[in-house]
């Protein structure tokens, strides 16, 4: 586990799907921007997000980690939260 510091958010991507939402199939190298995921981590400047939320964040903004499916952004790269579907 990583902590973030300052106002930086670690997000877990959504995994990537090889199918597109109309069912067709993808091909290995079609490369699609993944700009959406779960908050891991948040530091302690961070006030619109909480560890657990599904946001949208500006992909220009992401910066890569160890891990290929965790990013870092700033607080201010974050679109939107998404609300829970009920």
């Amino acid at each position: 586990m990583i902590n973030a510091v300052s106002d930086r958010i670690f997000i877990r991507l959504e995994p990537e799907c090889s199918t597109s939402s109309g069912g067709i199939i993808l091909v290995d190298d079609y490369h699609h921007t993944r700009n959406i995921g779960v908050v891991e981590s948040i530091g302690s400047l961070v006030n619109s997000v909480k560890i657990g939320d599904k946001v949208l964040f500006h992909k220009f903004d992401e910066l890569p980690t160890h891990d290929a499916d965790l990013v870092v952004v700033r607080e201010n790269s974050i679109l939107g939260v998404y609300e829970d579907e009920q």
